[in-house]
């Protein structure tokens, strides 16, 4: 017996090669990484992992004897050069062959870099997705340095908030008009820029960086699209992912906004399976690809019980959240399509309410768990709250269920 092969030993396929054993999957599983480190929780790196608050051994999701225990094949910084769809195999980059009966991809997101000719190349230019990454840049994060961050998305302002908490002096740039633009209401967006501008970083909307760069190799300054330049000890580049979909189109998988999945998680080949950042999904009417720890987790489980025979289509429930500084923000929907925002402000907490119409479809919680709470059960169970309701703040919120 072949058993069953993961590409991707990030959270979602992590969860999948557990949850296969968990459902009883008795037969043999690989599990394939090209990172040296056995699979570790992505978030805490532009958080507590950066600020020195957790340490490395704490990210790892499991001790690497779990998956020995569990008769899991952890192979380790290896990279898959080539699939098989015809013989069923998988050869890595030490010319081992490896034969599969079903396979998995679970090989998450790439984020996008600065092309070389503005300096993308540079030394001190960082990007935020892996351990090598966090520890690279932990070398700048020290009192007294400047920074660019570019990108006025979660990643770069959690970056930011980091960047300031260690004394870093911070300027962040966001060519769109406003931070947050492409995942967020203006509300949201200001309600993060007064945050980060009160704690001093120099934020500037509707600019983009042109160019960096550098004496003998290291990044030393920067032009900014308005013609500003600005002197740098290091840049971070947080201004978006792309599902990585190589090893996908290499073997002529059906790609639309990453490997296309039914809704069992089953690609174009029925042999083989794709969950996690990598894969888009039905999704009510629509399609859609979910960046998110809770749907690498919740799809992941949902296709290893399709592997193994269940007939159960992946529901979707989204929710996310954000750290900056002592604000933790909490996100249950998606947003899209919204008509109109209900703010509801108290003095200790702040939640922003997407309606379309009557219709509920987001709420954006900032410290602020039980508008959380309340807004992803309704959402959930699609039911939508009186808008006048929510927006008062003498409405016991618990009372909406």
């Amino acid at each position: 017996m072949a058993g069953i092969i993961v590409i991707g030993a990030g959270q979602a396929g992590y969860s999948l090669v557990v949850k296969l054993r968990a459902l009883g999957s008795v037969g043999p599983i690989t599990l394939i990484g090209a990172e040296p480190v056995p699979p570790y929780q992505r978030p805490p790196l532009s958080k507590k992992y950066m600020l020195g608050e957790m340490d490395v051994e704490r990210l790892f999701l499991r001790p690497e004897v779990f998956y020995a225990d569990q008769n899991i094949s952890l192979r380790l910084g290896v990279q898959v050069n080539a699939i098989d769809r015809t013989s069923k195999t998988v050869t890595l980059n030490n010319d081992e062959v490896l034969a599969y009966d079903q396979l998995a991809l679970t090989t998450g997101s790439d984020p996008i870099q600065l092309p070389p000719s503005i300096g993308g190349n540079l030394k001190g230019v960082y990007t935020v997705r892996t351990l090598a990454d966090a520890d690279a840049i932990a070398a700048d994060f020290i009192k007294g340095k400047r920074a660019l961050i570019v990108g006025g998305g979660y990643i770069g302002l959690e970056a930011a908030a980091v960047a300031v908490t260690r004394g870093v002096h911070v300027t962040l740039v966001e060519m769109a008009e406003r931070i947050l633009q492409r995942v967020a209401a203006p509300e949201t967006s200001d309600y993060f820029r007064t945050l980060h501008t009160t704690r001093g970083v120099d934020l500037r909307e509707g600019v983009g960086l042109a160019s960096l760069s550098g004496d003998d190799g290291q990044v030393s300054s920067a032009t900014l699209s308005d013609g500003t330049e600005l002197k740098i000890d290091f840049a971070v580049v947080g201004v978006g992912i792309r599902p990585s979909t190589s090893l996908a189109e290499n073997i002529g998988l059906t790609i639309d906004n990453g490997i296309k999945v039914d809704g069992l998680g089953r690609t174009s080949d029925p042999a083989i399976f794709a969950a996690g950042d990598c894969a888009s999904f039905p999704h009510k009417s629509a399609r859609i690809r979910l960046e998110s720890v809770p749907n690498a987790i919740e799809q992941a489980e949902a296709t290893a019980a399709a592997m193994l025979g269940a007939e159960v289509e992946y529901r979707a429930k989204p929710w996310f959240w954000s750290d900056q500084y002592d604000v933790k923000l909490q996100i249950a929907g998606l947003n899209t399509g919204y008509d109109r925002v209900i703010s509801r402000i108290s003095d200790k907490a702040t939640s922003f309410w997407y309606f379309n119409g009557t219709e509920l479809l987001a709420v954006d919680a900032m410290n602020d768990p039980r508008a959380y709470m309340v807004g992803k059960r309704l959402i959930e169970a699609g039911r939508s709250p009186d808008p006048a309701a929510v927006q008062d703040t003498d409405t016991d919120l618990k009372m909406l269920l």
